[in-house]
């Protein structure tokens, strides 16, 4: 991929030369060739900024600049995500007491060795290893994020007719968590119950009966058979296996022939009370707010703007470059060996909570650098999320078929600029293409020996 990529970033320099010649503010350290414009126009307009240091503006062209800032976020995403795995792999290695550590070895002779110790520590200390109860981090594309980008690109474009306040809904195409303004499909659309109330669907929660029936959950209080627990005063509180009067906190998902508090199904294009939206947690065919799992396209913040849709792509790309994560949860159960001291003891417990809390962060970390890199698919193979590293690499072939109409809307003096960004950009999408190989490789052997409480 590195060679594709800047295979076809050198095709672009000369585009935008040969569609503008002129004075241009340029940098002397150009990766693909000497700049052919004015070094002196420099002097004129200030520095070009880089993309490693953030800086915007770099073209002065709205859909150039869209492009430097998403791959700008995705690098530093990338190697923040490298950097913090590193550091978590090295503390742990120290916790578990690594022989011969060297922090400046590969990192996949690194894990191989972290993973060896912890091992042989639970082997050590346990009886029948370590039982993990998991829910994988779950990440989200940002869509504060895309909307102020469309809104930004729109501005810079000299968009007109500005959208009071810019709408704070997406279309998603994937999973959206949140309400729904559409079509859900993948899960039923539901409504938030924060007052007990009649639901006609099925009820995620409790349900409130004032006649007895049956109780696919934990019971509290009267059950007409057996009841796994009682409370102080002999109410039932736990599971029924026969008749519950008073409430049951449902298990699954049920029909409540009472009153619902929490969750209730309804039926698909129905309204919440009061017109409001559903929520809905799988693909939503429609607008979507809150966190959409999939491609996200802003709404248009302009009421004139032809400059719309250039600037929907990129306010996608920084959005899923710029992704929200929830981190897993994870519980770990275990026996101790028949003997160990109290000493030992209190040391597997410290270690284990270090390994908890760390291992964590890198289950997290992966979850977003998977996703950065190769993208998300559902279990038919189709797919949910495009690689957002994948889809910057591709729109640089857009951009070499249009330099021409983008060069005669970069301001003459930012030419040289632009040149210079797009040799940053390339080198940058390769590095990640190619650095990335071997550091998802290391965090994937990580979390899949995580994941299996070190037992495989």
């Amino acid at each position: 991929m590195r060679q594709k990529v800047i295979g076809l970033v050198s095709l672009l320099a000369p585009a935008l030369v040969g569609a503008l010649a002129g004075g241009a503010c340029s940098s002397t350290d150009n990766p693909l060739a000497d700049n052919p414009l004015a070094s002196g126009a420099e002097k004129l307009c200030g520095p070009c900024g880089k993309i490693s240091t953030g800086d915007v503006g770099i073209s002065g062209n709205a859909k150039l600049d869209g492009f430097f800032e998403a791959v700008g976020r995705i690098s530093d995403a990338t190697a923040s995500i490298n950097g913090d795995f590193n550091a978590n792999i090295d503390a742990l290695s120290q916790v578990y007491g690594v022989a011969n550590f060297d922090a400046s070895a590969a990192i996949d002779a690194k894990v191989d060795a972290l993973i060896a110790k912890i091992k042989a520590d639970f082997s050590a200390n346990l009886s029948g290893g370590v039982a993990l109860d998991y829910q994988p981090a779950e990440c989200h594309a940002s869509l504060d994020v895309a909307v102020k980008a469309q809104a930004d690109c729109e501005a810079k474009a000299n968009c007109t007719g500005e959208v009071t306040p810019p709408s704070a809904t997406v279309d998603c195409k994937g999973s959206c968590t949140g309400t729904c303004m559409g079509t859900c499909e993948g899960a039923p659309p539901t409504c938030d119950l924060t007052v007990a109330a009649k639901c006609e669907g099925k009820c995620e929660g409790t349900c409130t009966v004032d006649a007895a029936a049956a109780c696919d959950g934990t019971c509290h209080g009267k059950c007409d058979g057996n009841c796994s627990a009682t409370d102080a005063n002999g109410q039932c509180n736990g599971s029924c296996d026969g008749m519950c009067t008073g409430s049951c906190e449902l298990s699954a998902a049920a029909t409540c022939s009472g009153t619902c508090s929490g969750k209730c199904e309804i039926a698909a294009n129905a309204m919440c009370d009061g017109g409001k939206p559903p929520s809905c947690s799988g693909s939503c065919t429609g607008q979507c707010s809150g966190s959409c799992t999939g491609d996200v396209t802003p709404p248009s913040a302009h009421a004139n703007c032809d400059a719309s849709a250039q600037c929907n792509a990129q306010a996608s790309a920084k959005a899923n470059a710029t992704l929200e994560c929830t981190p897993p949860s994870v519980q770990l159960t275990y026996t101790f060996a028949d003997k160990l001291s109290a000493s030992d003891k209190a040391d597997f417990v410290a270690h284990l909570g270090e390994l908890k809390l760390r291992g964590a962060a890198i289950l997290t970390g992966f979850t977003k650098y998977d996703l950065l890199i190769h993208g998300k698919t559902d279990a038919s193979g189709k797919v949910i999320v495009k690689s957002p590293v994948a889809s910057l690499t591709a729109s640089v072939k857009d951009l070499v078929n249009s330099a021409g109409s983008i060069a005669a809307d970069v301001p003459v003096f930012r030419l040289g600029c632009a040149i210079d960004a797009f040799g940053e950009a390339g080198t940058a999408l390769s590095d990640i293409a190619t650095d990335g190989t071997a550091n998802l490789k290391a965090q994937a052997k990580f979390t899949s020996a995580f994941t299996s409480g070190f037992s495989s």
